[in-house]
Formats: C-alpha cells, sequence, structure tokens
C-alpha cells in the first residue's frame, strides 16, 4: 500500500469517527505513522486531504454508477438515482456533510462527476421528449433538492422523521421537470392556469435542444449549431404566462 493510499484511508476513518466530521492533520499523521512533510506533499494542506477523502469515500458510490447501464426508461433511472443518492448519504453522513460543505473552496471531483452523471440521464430523458426543461437547468433544480433532503435528513434526524419526505420531495421536484405524461396528470392549482402549451412548447424545445447535442451529422455550422440550442435553451427555461 502506497503512503498516499494509507493516508487516505486512516483519515477517512477517522472523519467517519468523528462526533463533528473534522480531524486535525496531526491526527491524521500519527495514526498512519507518517511526518507532516508527507502528507503535505502528497495533499498540499488540510482541505486538500479532505478533498481526496471526499473523493476517496465517494468513489466507491459512483463506481455502481458508472457500470450501471442505462435503463431503458431514464425517468426510472434517475428516481432510483435519487434514492441511492440519500441512502449514501445516510450510511456516510460525516462524509456527506463535508462533500457539501462551505469550508471546502474548491468542490471534490466526486461532487462533479455526480452531477455529470445526473445531467446525462436527464439528456436522455429530454431526447424521448420527457423533460419540460433544459437538462442543464433540471440537473440544478433536481440535484440542490437532492442534497437539500440527504443534509437535512443527516444533519437533523430528530426533526426529519418521515420516511416518506424525501420520496415526497423527490416526486414533487419531478413533476416540475417532467411532462404531466409521467409523473401523472396535475391540477389546475398545480399549473397556477398554465395550459398545455405551456408545457408542450417548453418539451418539444428540450427535446430538440437535446437531439441536436447528439446528432454528429448535423447540417448546421458549428456557429449555427451554437445559437440553436441557445433559442431552444431559452424557449424549454422560460417560466409559463410570462
Amino acid at each position: 500500500m502506497s503512503t498516499r493510499t494509507r493516508i487516505l484511508e486512516v483519515a477517512a476513518g477517522l472523519v467517519a469517527e468523528s462526533p463533528d466530521g473534522d480531524v486535525s492533520t496531526r491526527a491524521v499523521c500519527e495514526a498512519a505513522q507518517v511526518g507532516a512533510p508527507a502528507l503535505y506533499r502528497h495533499f498540499k494542506d488540510k482541505e486538500g486531504l479532505l478533498s481526496a477523502v471526499v473523493d476517496y469515500g465517494f468513489d466507491k458510490y459512483l463506481a455502481t454508477k458508472r457500470r450501471r447501464s442505462p435503463g431503458a426508461d431514464p425517468v426510472e433511472d434517475l428516481r432510483n438515482g435519487w434514492d441511492s443518492h440519500v441512502d449514501f448519504a445516510l450510511q456516510n453522513p460525516n462524509l456527506y456533510r463535508l462533500m457539501n460543505s462551505p469550508a471546502m473552496r474548491t468542490p471534490p471531483a466526486a461532487a462533479l462527476e455526480s452531477h455529470q452523471i445526473l445531467t446525462r440521464d436527464l439528456e436522455r430523458a429530454a431526447a424521448q421528449g420527457k423533460l419540460r426543461l433544459a437538462p442543464e437547468l433540471a440537473a440544478q433544480i433536481v440535484m440542490s433538492a437532492n442534497v437539500g433532503v440527504a443534509l437535512m435528513l443527516v444533519s437533523r434526524p430528530s426533526t426529519f422523521t418521515d420516511k416518506s419526505m424525501s420520496r415526497r420531495v423527490r416526486d414533487a421536484v419531478h413533476a416540475a421537470v417532467f411532462t404531466p405524461d409521467v409523473t401523472g396528470p396535475r391540477t389546475a392549482s398545480d399549473d397556477s392556469g398554465s395550459g398545455a402549451d405551456d408545457v408542450q412548447l417548453p418539451s418539444t424545445a428540450a427535446r430538440l435542444s437535446a437531439l441536436l447535442r447528439q446528432s454528429p451529422d448535423s447540417a448546421l455550422s458549428a456557429a449555427e449549431t451554437a445559437l440553436m440550442t441557445e433559442w431552444l435553451d431559452r424557449l424549454s427555461n422560460t417560466p409559463p404566462n410570462r
């Protein structure tokens, strides 16, 4: 085992056992039986070490997503993705809080990869005409809600005790980003007076944009493709009744 791996494994264990999820570089060095210069040579500073710990731990979770073959229904993949995200947070509360800590000035690579996987699934949904927003905006909405739910569950377990809460929030968020035929009928009050066109136009624009990105032999030039994509994304992301 390399010195770097030993330091990472020791630091990950100390983070998991810590009451507040924080560790000192001195404690890591003592437990790993290395000097401070070795730690700083591999990780530069404490933030670099903690960022590497997050990537090291979260890599196990992402490994299952990397191996997963896309299902026929991207919406079902997205539902399962939400649930597995929350399950990982509950099983690794200190690691998860660390990953989403404001003190981490540089987002861990694992967080960026997780967001990219989510966006790809949403792009597949858009290509099937199931998304009412551009995939990039939908990914921001879904990820922020998913992370928010997970953080509340691990940070305030005595307050957030309803086991169905995560599923309820998931379904409400999905109703906002997917077309009504995917999530079920919505009432007039749910749509705030919007008509079918308020859903059909953004959904069609999102689908065309996704298909345009996937087309390797577009008849458009690079500049025309960029302009068309900008227009389609603007149409798909425009709020109803505006």
